[in-house]
């Protein structure tokens, strides 16, 4: 039997998580989520890009709401099948993200006389390299597809909204110095010792505080790697520590460089960006995203951490992860989320895409 896309949002979470879909493994996946699209909706144009299966209304309604949701997950670490037990449901996938999956994918099917226009996108591989994400991909080849008002992405969040995304940089911080025996260290320049400066700057930084639209973003920056060194006995003439910056999507990747560089002014190190990806305004203040926060309550706080958001708001389309579970669990053993939640989200997105007056499940 295929996915029932009008029954319990629970069980077909379950369903979903009980298909193995490890990165690059999606196709079964994307075959049974493609056949329960084309037989259980009614007035959805369907289509198939690699692994990622998509869908859209065209009832020409004044906005368009985008759902997305990865259905790949990590490798699973005997966490298949699911269990449920007292109202919590174990298993890999079940937070990150098969149970926002499951929301998306019942809401289609159910909510027969929409608000909004809606589309549907359910991409393949965005557990690993950003070079393979299918949202990507989805971008390049299919780029009317991500049109929207606003994202939902259904990551887990703990039941908030979860607005934005800070931008992430690491920089490689370099001091050269020359080498010499250890017994003669006068003789040497120590490039080690000239990261303590480095490291008192890191020590001595704060992190700055700002609200956007209501959330609150902090700033961090962080030595995450130190390497040096040649051998016990010798003065080593190069050592590196690389360092990430999580900064606040008011800054743009370019912006965020120069606020590193500064924050090492003065020291004798070399720095060199490898790598960045930019963060994302929350955009709460556009129509469609404000009647979301309206029907969540106003249960928004700022995403720390990068997600595919970003992509969105590199295209202008605000974006924001809303979704069962909490992000603490996802990718360990223990994997589960709770039904209650699963029910909540369900609830708050039917109101939301069926507008006022609509019936919850």
């Amino acid at each position: 039997m295929g996915l029932d896309l009008h029954g319990d949002p629970v069980a077909l979470t379950a369903a979903l998580v009980d298909i193995p879909s490890e990165s690059r493994y999606e196709k079964r996946i994307a075959d049974e989520i493609e056949a329960a699209l084309y037989e259980q909706t009614t007035g959805f144009e369907v289509v198939r890009n690699g692994d990622a299966v998509l869908a859209r209304t065209h009832l020409g309604r004044p906005s368009r709401v985008l759902l997305a949701g990865h259905i790949d997950t990590v490798p699973a670490a005997d966490n298949l099948p699911s269990r449920l037990v007292d109202g919590v449901l174990h298993g890999c996938g079940t937070c990150d993200m098969k149970s926002g999956d499951a929301v998306f994918l019942h809401l289609v099917a159910t909510v027969t006389e929409p608000a909004h226009d809606i589309t549907l996108v359910m991409y393949d591989c965005e557990e690993i390299e950003a070079s393979a994400n299918g949202l990507g991909r989805i971008e390049r080849e299919m780029p009317d597809w991500l049109e929207a008002d606003v994202a939902i992405l259904g990551e887990p969040s703990g039941g908030y909204i979860e607005a934005g995304c800070q931008g992430t940089l690491r920089v490689v911080v370099r001091a050269t110095g020359t080498r010499a025996h250890s017994a003669r260290s006068w003789l040497g320049d120590n490039a080690i010792h000239k990261l303590a400066a480095v490291l008192a700057r890191l020590g001595q930084y704060r992190a700055r505080l700002i609200d956007i639209d209501g959330c609150e973003y902090r700033e961090g920056l962080s030595a995450v790697r130190i390497e040096g060194g040649i051998a016990g006995n010798v003065i080593p003439d190069a050592a590196t520590v690389t360092v990430n910056f999580r900064f606040a999507p008011d800054r743009s990747v370019e912006q965020a460089y120069a606020h590193v560089c500064d924050a090492f002014d003065g020291l004798d190190v070399a720095i060199e960006l490898a790598d960045s990806a930019p963060g994302a305004l929350p955009g709460l203040t556009q129509p469609a995203a404000a009647a979301l926060v309206d029907a969540a309550g106003g249960q928004v706080r700022a995403k720390y951490g990068w997600t595919d958001v970003s992509r969105f708001a590199a295209l202008g389309v605000p974006a924001v992860n809303f979704g069962p579970g909490d992000p603490n669990l996802a990718h360990r053993i223990d994997e589960r989320v709770q039904t209650d939640q699963i029910y909540a989200i369900t609830d708050v997105l039917r109101g939301y895409l069926a507008g006022p007056g609509s019936a919850a499940r």
